[in-house]
């Protein structure tokens, strides 16, 4: 079976898709279905181009028990559109400029990951980059459930069987 190919999206790729990326590869891993997916984060900008995840991003994510601290922070490219399945926003801004940028044969690709969400209304998953802690937790609060719901759809559509 090919690989299921995943690429979550924020801005800057320092916050919302590395957790996205972090949280979702455990989720993955617990389900057994570990090994059925390819899954990695960009940005829409240069600004933290092999970065760390934010600090703060970091302990919030080791405390629920994902590690963020090996990602790097790169931009989303051209080849991104053609080699990923699903190419998922944070928000509408960064949806925007993917599809301003993504050639119309991939334009199905795209998507914003919130719509897999079971337990919240928004659709966007805000940038916490300036403001608290707080901000990083609800963060993984919505992409653990948008999680959630991405494995449950995937499971049903792709029909993924977990490996013993």
């Amino acid at each position: 079976m090919n690989k299921i190919k995943i690429l979550f999206v924020c801005m800057g790729n320092i916050c919302r898709s590395p957790t996205a990326e972090a949280t979702f590869r455990s989720q993955a891993e617990t389900a057994g279905w570990g090994q059925c997916f390819h899954i990695d984060s960009a940005g829409t900008h240069d600004y933290h181009i092999g970065a760390s995840p934010d600090g703060r991003a970091q302990a919030a994510g080791k405390k629920r028990g994902y590690n963020l601290s090996n990602l790097r922070g790169r931009q989303i490219g051209p080849r991104d559109f053609i080699e990923f399945d699903y190419i998922l926003a944070m928000d509408m801004d960064n949806l925007s400029r993917m599809q301003a940028n993504c050639p119309d044969e991939h334009a199905h690709k795209l998507g914003l990951f919130m719509q897999y969400s079971k337990n919240f209304i928004e659709r966007e998953v805000p940038d916490p980059y300036y403001g608290g802690g707080a901000g990083f937790e609800r963060v993984l609060d919505m992409v653990e459930d948008a999680g959630q719901g991405f494995i449950d759809h995937l499971a049903h559509t792709k029909n993924l069987k977990p490996k013993p």
